[in-house]
């Protein structure tokens, strides 16, 4: 029952704001209820799961939830949690209270604002707690669409580097991007759902579905479809670039929705359905989307070097970012068991961290634009000494992302090192240039930002205030918690790293 008040939590408060007629204040007083109330959830599902982990058996689910909704089509609504989505619950809960908290400069339309982030939300949640393949793309489906109006109405156009992205094309070719991943993701789950039924399987169920013996042949179809959908989610080059302009246009609040979790949905599709109903088609197909994951991480951090725009350059980051997501999946083909545990754990470990970095990241940097109207942090200059917490939170968001010892940044790359060098080490070599590029056009930013000569039209600028230092400072706290003392997170997803290894 937890689960499904967890999950439905967010469309309540959406269907509240829209049936009952009422304020600004009002609107926004619910959707930080709501937000409240999701963060606190989390946190209790993922402090109870943890105690219960120990005692339970290999593949199975807590808190479950199982209501036959279409039998005869095998579809049932199904909810349950285990070590590979505990920390996306818990990831969810923070980036939902946090882009809802840090909504508060939208000015204009706020009762269709908060009910579509709402909505999105909800999406976003039932996507990593439910078991049913059918309401997986139902829950898909509600997380993507309302970011096309969440975008094109309450976004901004953007002008530079020698082109301009409107609102309305960002938010379409937003669209466009998800909805053809969306395509791939059907067409894979559907083929397991088909092919499971010739063998007499007839369920949408994950569990039902992991009795099914799949053909060589047929997983590696599958996989690619699988692995290409969900990557497109995630910002898999080439089909990256509705990353880029999506951010530079969202509104805050969205930039921290879909760099915090919206990404992670692709790749926890991967490891769910993918890695774990067509174990051979991974191992057979990885070593060719371990390069596209290398391409990631290197052009992603190239072109966030080249970038003044602070907003795309934190995009492109999220793109290099993620390729140390797909270079750990890659580990599963290492030649030890524990090369295979530490590549995976280091995926799973970098989808929570990047989720919180670079939400606080797109927070500190969305807040100072709306400050400053410049997107460029050349024109921002030495802000440091007119607003220190913006300031600070930025500089520990950097710090995080490159990987300083102390922030989830650290353990969660350095495993995915670990099982590399077992892996392939030329790949592992290679990868290090990324860690390098990611030091420097970080740094760039916050000395040319927040330490260079002053604006002078910036000289009365305002500092974070209370309800933006809260929400950073929530962000920062648990990227440093987890980062220096990783093992209560490393031991939700261990037990099912492992069972992932070993099929």
């Amino acid at each position: 029952m937890i689960l499904s008040v967890f999950l439905w939590l967010p469309l309540v408060a959406a269907l509240l704001i829209i049936t009952i007629p009422g304020s600004a204040r009002y609107y926004r007083s619910v959707a930080v209820a709501a937000g409240i109330g999701m963060l606190v959830l989390a946190g209790y599902i993922t402090m109870e799961g943890a105690q219960q982990l120990s005692g339970l058996a290999d593949g199975s689910f807590l808190f479950l939830e199982d209501r036959a909704w279409v039998p005869d089509l095998g579809i049932s609504y199904k909810l349950g949690v285990d070590g590979l989505s505990l920390p996306m619950v818990l990831l969810s809960g923070l980036i939902a209270f946090s882009s809802l908290m840090l909504s508060h400069n939208i000015k204009t339309r706020q009762r269709e604002f908060y009910a579509l982030a709402l909505v999105a939300i909800c999406g976003v949640i039932g996507t990593f707690v439910t078991l049913d393949m059918f309401f997986f793309i139902l829950f898909y489906e509600m997380a993507s669409i309302p970011m096309f109006f969440l975008v094109g109405i309450w976004g901004s156009d953007k002008a530079g580097g020698g082109r301009t992205i409107t609102r309305n094309g960002a938010a379409t070719k937003l669209l466009i991007y998800l909805q053809l991943g969306g395509g791939f993701v059907l067409l894979g789950l559907m083929g397991l759902y088909f092919l499971a039924s010739m063998g007499g399987v007839n369920s949408f169920d994950l569990v039902d579905l992991r009795q099914v013996n799949y053909s060589p042949f047929w997983q590696r179809i599958l996989f690619a479809f699988l692995f290409i959908g969900f990557g497109i989610e995630s910002g898999l080059f080439p089909l990256h670039t509705w990353l880029p302009d999506g951010h530079s246009c969202a509104p805050t609040p969205l930039s921290m929705l879909l760099a915090g979790v919206l990404l992670k949905m692709g790749g926890y599709g991967i490891l769910r359905f993918a890695f774990e109903l067509l174990p051979q088609g991974a191992r057979d197909l990885m070593p060719f989307f371990a390069i596209l994951g290398l391409i990631n991480l290197i052009y992603g951090g190239l072109c966030a070097l080249r970038q003044t725009d602070i907003k795309v350059m934190i995009a492109y980051s999220s793109v290099s970012h993620m390729g140390m997501v797909f270079l750990g999946l890659a580990c599963i083909n290492s030649p030890t068991k524990e090369g295979a545990l530490y590549g995976l754990s280091g995926a799973v470990f970098q989808m929570f961290s990047h989720g919180v970095i670079t939400a606080l990241l797109f927070g500190v940097a969305g807040t100072v634009y709306e400050v400053t109207h410049a997107r460029d942090f050349r024109k921002w200059g030495g802000i440091a000494a007119r607003a220190p917490r913006f300031a600070v939170f930025f500089i520990v968001g950097a710090l995080a992302s490159l990987g300083l010892p102390g922030f989830t940044g650290f353990p969660s790359e350095l495993s995915v090192f670990l099982g590399l060098f077992q892996t392939n080490k030329t790949l592992c070599i290679i990868a290090i240039f990324g860690l390098i590029l990611t030091t420097t056009y970080l740094l760039r930013a916050v000395q040319y930002g927040f330490y260079g000569p002053l604006n002078p039209k910036l000289l009365n600028m305002r500092d974070a205030d209370k309800t933006e230092t809260m929400v950073f400072a929530t962000l920062a706290l648990a990227s440093l918690s987890f980062g220096c003392y990783p093992e209560p997170l490393v031991s939700l997803f261990q037990t099912s790293v492992e069972m992932l290894v070993g099929g």
